[in-house]
């Protein structure tokens, strides 16, 4: 088994709050990312895939395949945005990280097998001291 992996980057802003509870609690949990402004990251995503090498090509993905798959169907729509109001595959959940990865996941991996790999990891670097892996369920 042969991993591979690509690193985007985007900017966007987000807010860390429960709709259901209340601006107290909300504090309580998120801190300052309760913020009703908002904050924002540089996030970095970074996809990695498995598979064989396939013998023809050398390659478990063409790279350049990975790298369009993750700009027309992630990077394209996050970018400079606010996760909260403008991404319609996070209507409804808190964007944190954490279901950023998960989401990300559902987009990246029925398009990866399409390329004839799987997807092993989805890792997000929110901040220098933070980020999530997911590995799928």
């Amino acid at each position: 088994m042969v991993y591979i992996q690509r690193r985007e980057t985007f900017s966007a802003s987000h807010r860390l709050y429960n709709p259901s509870w209340t601006e107290e609690r909300n504090f309580e949990i998120f801190g300052k990312c309760s913020n009703k402004r908002g904050h924002g990251h540089n996030f970095q995503l970074i996809v990695v895939v498995k598979g064989e090498v396939n013998p023809e090509t050398g390659f478990v993905m063409n790279l350049a395949d990975l790298k369009n798959l993750i700009r027309s169907n992630i990077i394209e729509f996050v970018d400079h945005t606010s996760l909260n109001e403008d991404i319609d595959f996070l209507d409804g959940i808190i964007p944190s990280t954490e279901n950023l990865a998960i989401a990300f996941w559902k987009i990246l991996s029925p398009l990866i097998v399409d390329h004839g790999a799987k997807l092993h990891c989805v890792h997000i670097i929110e901040t220098e001291n933070n980020s999530v892996e997911y590995f799928g369920k």
